[in-house]
C-alpha cells in the first residue's frame, strides 16, 4: 500500500469536511447520483424540521390591525412562542434562571432555531424571491435539496423600499420592483453618481457561491452564474434568507444567520457573524472571499472565487450601501424620541419604559437605537445543552446590537430568526434581563417599538 498517497487522501477529506463541503460524497459520486441521493433524503429532514417549528410556534397568519410594514404588509401580530403545558408568561417571568433550567421550563421557542437542514446549510431563498429573480434574470435560486421554512406573512414586505440619504424627498426610489441587474441602470442613472451607480451594479451581479456555482457539488441542479448581495439583502434591506456562518466549528456549534437590513450601515461599525470586521468595505470583501463559502478556502478558488479590487470595486459597493436610510417614522422628533403631539397614551407609555424598567436603552439607545456595540445575554443560564436537529444549543455568547430603527420592517428577530414577533421579542428579553413587565407593560413597548 502506498501509505503517502493514503494519507494525503485522508489528509484532503479532513479538510473537505472541516472547511464545510457538506457531503463529502459529494467528491466521489456524479452529479446526478448526488441529486437523486439527496432529494430521496429532502422529506426526511423537511418532515423533521416542520414538526420542529410546529411544536415550537403559532404559524398562523394573525395581522395587527392597522399596522403595516413601509409598504403596506401588514404586521404579524402576537406571541407565537409555545409554552410549556401549565405555564404562563407571568410565572415563568417570577422564576430564577437557575429554576427555569432545573425543571426545564425554557420555551422550546426560545432554543437557538436550527437551519432547516443544519448539517447541510448553506444559503437558502424566500419564494418571493426566487420567483422575482428567475422571472426577471432567467436566474434560479432553487436548491434541490431543501427549501425554505418560514411562511411568508412572517417575512419582511417584498420588494422592500429604498430609501436613499442623499434624496430623502423622493421616497421609495425602487418604485416598487426588485431591484436586479436587469432593472437598475433604469432606476438609478439619474439618482446615483457613476461611482454608486456601478457598486449598485456589482451589488446585483452574480458570482459563484459554494450552493450556486458551475461545479459537480453544488446544490442547483443546472451550472449556475452564482448569487448577488441582493439576493439575501433584498433591495438594500434584508428578505429572511437564512444560512449558517462560516466562521464557527464544528458544525454544530454553527449559527443559523437572520439576514439584517442593510439599512443604516453608515451608523454602524461592527460586521460579520463574529463583528470582527470593522468597516463596511471590510465586510464586502469577506462576503466575496469567505462568506460566500462557508469559511472554506479549500473550495473557494475551485467554485470561483471573485477577489474584488479594494481600492474601486468595494469602495463603490460600500459607497453605495452607505446612502441606504431607514424607513421614515413620523411620529419621532429630531432627536429620536416620540413626539407627543404625534403619540398614543400607551406608544408614549412604551417610550418611558423602553428608556427605563425594560432596560432596552441600555444597548439601544437614540437616536438610532444601537450603541455599536455588542453584548453575551448569556441565555445558557436557563437550559441544558441540547441537540436540535443537527444544532447544538449552547452558549451565543456575544451579539451585535443592531439598530432597532424600523424594527417592525424586519421580522424575524434576534441574530437566527427564533423570534417570530415583536412580542415574542419582548417576552424574550423580559425573561433574559429580569424586569419583570406587567402585560399592559409589554403591550405599551411593542407599541412603541411599532414607532421606530
Amino acid at each position: 500500500m502506498d501509505t503517502s498517497r493514503t494519507f494525503q487522501r485522508m489528509t484532503f477529506l479532513a479538510i473537505l469536511t472541516f472547511g464545510g463541503l457538506h457531503g463529502v460524497g459529494a467528491q466521489e459520486e456524479s452529479f446526478d447520483a448526488l441529486v437523486k441521493r439527496l432529494q430521496s433524503e429532502k422529506p426526511k429532514f423537511a418532515e423533521r424540521h416542520t414538526k420542529l417549528l410546529a411544536t415550537r410556534y403559532d404559524l398562523a397568519d394573525r395581522p395587527a390591525e392597522g399596522v403595516v410594514m413601509s409598504r403596506g404588509k401588514p404586521v404579524q401580530v402576537g406571541i407565537r412562542v409555545r409554552l410549556p403545558q401549565g405555564m404562563t408568561w407571568e410565572k415563568l417571568a417570577a422564576m430564577a434562571p437557575q429554576d427555569i433550567k432545573s425543571q426545564k421550563l425554557w420555551p422550546e421557542g426560545f432554543f437557538p432555531l436550527p437551519h432547516p437542514h443544519h448539517e447541510a446549510g448553506g444559503m437558502l431563498f424566500p419564494k418571493p424571491q426566487i420567483t422575482e429573480v428567475k422571472r426577471q434574470n432567467q436566474r434560479d435560486l432553487i436548491r434541490f435539496d431543501l427549501d425554505y421554512d418560514l411562511p411568508d406573512h412572517l417575512l419582511p414586505e417584498f420588494p422592500a423600499p429604498i430609501y436613499l440619504t442623499t434624496r430623502p424627498a423622493l421616497g421609495d426610489v425602487s418604485k416598487g420592483q426588485l431591484v436586479t441587474l436587469a432593472n437598475y441602470y433604469e432606476l438609478f442613472k439619474d439618482v446615483l453618481n457613476p461611482k454608486q451607480l456601478e457598486g449598485l451594479r456589482l451589488l446585483v451581479t452574480p458570482f459563484p457561491q459554494q450552493q450556486f456555482n458551475s461545479t459537480d457539488d453544488r446544490r442547483s441542479l443546472h451550472a449556475h452564474a452564482g448569487v448577488t448581495c441582493f439576493d439575501c439583502h433584498a433591495n438594500g434591506h434584508t428578505n429572511a434568507a437564512t444560512h449558517t456562518v462560516g466562521d464557527v466549528r464544528p458544525n454544530e456549534y454553527r449559527h443559523r444567520i437572520d439576514t439584517p437590513t442593510l439599512r443604516g450601515v453608515n451608523v454602524q461599525r461592527l460586521f460579520g457573524s463574529q463583528r470582527a470586521l470593522k468597516t463596511v468595505e471590510d465586510f464586502t470583501e469577506f462576503e466575496q472571499r469567505a462568506a460566500y463559502f462557508d469559511g472554506d478556502i479549500t473550495t473557494a478558488a475551485k467554485k470561483g472565487i471573485n477577489p474584488l479590487e479594494r481600492g474601486s470595486q468595494v469602495h463603490f459597493m460600500a459607497e453605495f450601501q452607505e446612502l441606504l436610510d431607514f424607513p421614515p417614522a413620523p411620529k419621532l422628533t429630531i432627536f429620536g424620541k416620540l413626539d407627543p403631539e404625534k403619540a398614543s397614551d400607551s406608544e408614549l407609555r412604551g417610550e418611558k419604559l423602553f428608556f427605563g424598567k425594560a432596560q432596552c436603552a441600555t444597548c439601544h439607545p437614540a437616536p438610532y437605537y444601537t450603541d455599536g456595540s455588542m453584548h453575551n445575554l448569556r441565555v445558557e443560564r436557563f437550559f441544558e445543552e441540547k441537540m436540535i436537529n443537527g444544532r447544538l444549543a449552547s452558549a451565543d455568547g456575544p451579539i451585535k446590537t443592531f439598530p432597532l430603527r424600523g424594527i417592525k420592517d424586519s421580522p424575524p428577530y434576534l441574530h437566527d430568526d427564533r423570534l417570530l414577533t415583536l412580542e415574542d421579542t419582548v417576552e424574550f428579553f423580559n425573561l433574559v434581563l429580569g424586569t419583570k413587565l406587567t402585560v399592559e407593560e409589554k403591550s405599551d413597548l411593542v407599541a412603541f417599538l411599532r414607532c421606530l
